[in-house]
């Protein structure tokens, strides 16, 4: 108990442990290609410098950068990185807004390719 008679050790611990394993990014699992690492690295530069200026108006869920982070861990820098190209694309006063979750399995035709 600290002076005032209350308990802050277990507020403090409920908060550092939930920073701990909290993450905006995709956290299942994906392989470490370099490809893909190059690309996370450029959207968590992103994220870590220019995000604070010119994000915050995402009119989608996931943010935009949360979305590419998550298509290139899943389907690789290329296909991953078109997705996210054609997903910035649709941000904008025009587009959609909403729930645009990351597919899961690409398309037949861009398997192919």
């Amino acid at each position: 108990m600290g002076r005032c008679g209350h308990s802050h050790g277990d507020e403090r611990d409920r908060k550092a442990s939930s920073r701990r394993g909290a993450t905006r990014n995709y956290d299942g699992p994906w392989p470490r290609t370099p490809g893909r690492l190059l690309g996370i690295g450029f959207i968590r530069l992103y994220q870590l410098t220019l995000s604070g200026f010119v994000g915050g108006h995402c009119r989608h869920i996931p943010t935009c950068s949360e979305y590419g982070f998550e298509a290139i861990a899943r389907h690789g820098l290329l296909a991953g990185g078109w997705l996210t190209a054609k997903r910035v694309a649709r941000c904008n006063p025009f587009g959609t807004a909403g729930l645009d979750p990351v597919p899961t399995e690409l398309p037949a035709r861009a398997k192919e390719k």
